[in-house]
């Protein structure tokens, strides 16, 4: 049984790391005030995709405290099941399980809901752009942002799923060589050194990596050096863009993935 589990948010990853308080609860009158006592943790999940969880867990990650006790809908047990599921989606019966409770004033002022909206509609493209339907949406938004594109087939791409180049019939630079995966697991080097060996065989300028699950800790840093020719999008960048190109994107994808703009006021700390 878990004593204290701590759910750690990576933003710019979108994922969770999740830890538990091990040990006592030392006190040192020699440090630094207001450290004066600190908790041991032992890390027990990382890098966890934030879809993995149920909507009405990340409404209560989802809050502007620091700290703070989560105790609806069996938030603890449901952790540890998942622990013990080797931190796997949860089914649908898990959330629907859970004792229903009311959302009061209080925890909805503390939630963060631009975080909650960003999770809803991971959650709604993860849904309908599964597989090779991802790929069709990242070609929807370099054809918004004006390149002409060639997609491959479903199946062997021999290395590339898109090709992109500028100008009408996409002869003119910038050319891209893009890969896309949509598996919720993160993405390791060797991927994307096929990547680099495709945009060569296809005569590529750039290339364009975008993986849903994000990548490995290793391979935005051992890739520094391929900053001119390559980029790396993880689930957060494709967001970015998918916000930026909605209004530009062609019918069909707006018809499957429907979003409005909703303007709301700042928290004080946004405003600073």
């Amino acid at each position: 049984m878990l004593s204290t589990v701590c759910p750690s948010t990576k933003r710019e990853k979108r994922t969770f790391s999740c830890s538990y308080c091990a040990g006592a609860l030392p006190s040192n009158a020699l440090v630094r005030n207001p450290f004066f006592h600190w908790r041991s943790v032992k890390w027990i999940g990382e890098a966890i995709p934030r879809t993995h969880f149920g909507k009405d867990l990340l409404f209560s990650f989802g809050a502007f405290l620091t700290i703070c006790r989560i105790q609806r809908n069996n938030a603890e047990q449901r952790i540890a099941a998942m622990r013990a599921n080797d931190w796997k989606a949860e089914t649908l019966s898990a959330p629907a399980k859970a004792a229903t409770a009311t959302t009061t004033d209080a925890e909805a002022a503390d939630t963060d809901l631009d975080e909650l909206a960003r999770d809803q509609i991971a959650a709604l493209v993860s849904a309908r752009f599964k597989g090779h339907g991802l790929t069709r949406l990242v070609e929807g938004i370099l054809k918004s942002q004006g390149y002409t594109t060639y997609r491959s087939p479903e199946g062997a791409d021999g290395g590339a799923d898109i090709l992109a180049g500028s100008g009408p019939l996409g002869f003119s630079a910038p050319r891209l060589c893009v890969e896309v995966k949509s598996e919720d697991s993160p993405i390791g080097r060797e991927p994307v050194d096929k990547l680099l060996g495709a945009m060569t065989k296809f005569n590529a300028d750039q290339g364009l990596f975008v993986a849903w699950g994000g990548f490995k800790g290793n391979v935005q840093k051992e890739l520094a050096s391929q900053f001119f020719r390559l980029r790396l999008w993880t689930q957060k960048e494709l967001l970015e863009q998918l916000f930026e190109q909605y209004d530009r994107l062609d019918e069909d994808l707006r018809a499957e993935l429907p979003l409005k703009r909703v303007w709301m006021v700042a928290s004080q700390d946004e405003t600073l």
